[in-house]
């Protein structure tokens, strides 16, 4: 997420009442995760294990809970609790802010877009010309839509990240700032739901079209022209490059990449970066689904080896 203006980072300090490794007068230009920072971002690492990744980033502002020396060109934030103080940031720069209209007044909607009625349209929304929103549809605020985008019943977009730190006392829930961006020529089927990113995005480009009942994790991007098929469950922090087909009752672990022109077929699971190029992937785990499929007829073979064998 992006301020609204550059701070200084004493002003920052003075907020959570954090100590100041570095210039107080360092520019601060916004927030992000560890896997999405820019220069001019902040951070916050809690864990010995992942300091040097959160030093050696591209943020700028690393909120940190141990004094180590800061590296050139960086400044740090010291804090006893950087989670706590990451979401008291978050939410001084994304407050929540309640609606009593079905179609915020904040809302800039674009010429020849039909909003049926019983669906909520909350502040700051951007929706693009020529769209079709079906009764029921959620979109959250600052949700940003493009031109000829059909959303069915149901659909929700922005709704909170499933992020959350277990704690002594139980799980601490991580603030979400980010945004939904859906671009132009998207079809989301009824019952889809896209949660906003954490502090960045959650993309779907242009061209895609969603069957229903599809999940969405925060911080994925899905690529120009994928269609997903029906009751799919994509974590956060993915990325699902261009042409990618997925069909229904896929499921796609976190942090990792499908690459442009691979199809998954139905009921498969995917655990790893895979390859596209026109490859077909089936199974759980997958695999190439010829590869998948030849392993199947040998598992089916077994008993009659085993009988010849006499196991």
């Amino acid at each position: 997420m992006k301020f609204s203006r550059t701070y200084k980072l004493e002003e920052i300090a003075g907020i959570i009442n954090a100590e100041i490794i570095g210039d107080k007068n360092f520019p601060v230009t916004g927030i992000n995760e560890i896997h999405m920072v820019e220069n001019g971002d902040i951070t916050f690492v809690d864990h010995p294990k992942y300091y040097n990744k959160a030093l050696n980033s591209n943020a700028t502002i690393i909120l940190i809970n141990k004094k180590l020396d800061r590296p050139e060109g960086k400044a740090l934030l010291y804090s006893e609790d950087p989670f706590r103080d990451y979401n008291i940031l978050t939410r001084k720069f994304r407050p929540f802010s309640p609606s009593d209209k079905n179609i915020s007044e904040t809302a800039a909607i674009g010429k020849g877009t039909v909003i049926q009625a019983g669906a909520f349209v909350g502040n700051n929304v951007k929706i693009g010309k020529n769209c079709i929103i079906h009764a029921n549809v959620s979109i959250y605020d600052n949700v940003e839509i493009g031109d000829n985008v059909i959303l069915h019943s149901g659909v929700i977009l922005g709704a909170d990240a499933f992020y959350f730190q277990k704690r002594q006392d139980g799980w601490h829930k991580m603030h979400s700032c980010g945004n939904v961006i859906i671009k132009d020529n998207v079809e989301i089927g009824a019952q889809c739901t896209i949660d906003k990113g954490v502090s960045g995005d959650t993309i779907i480009d242009e061209g895609c079209k969603f069957d229903n009942g599809t999940q969405v994790g925060h911080d994925t991007y899905i690529g120009k022209r994928c269609l997903i098929g029906a009751h799919c469950a994509i974590a956060g922090v993915t990325i699902i490059e261009d042409d990618v087909n997925i069909w229904a009752n896929v499921s796609i672990n976190k942090d990792i990449i499908i690459k442009s022109g691979a199809t998954i077929l139905a009921i498969s699971a995917v655990d790893k970066t895979i390859e596209g190029n026109g490859k077909v992937y089936f199974g759980a785990p997958v695999m190439e689904a010829r590869q998948k499929w030849k392993e199947m007829a040998y598992i089916r073979k077994l008993p009659e080896i085993v009988e010849k064998l006499g196991l």
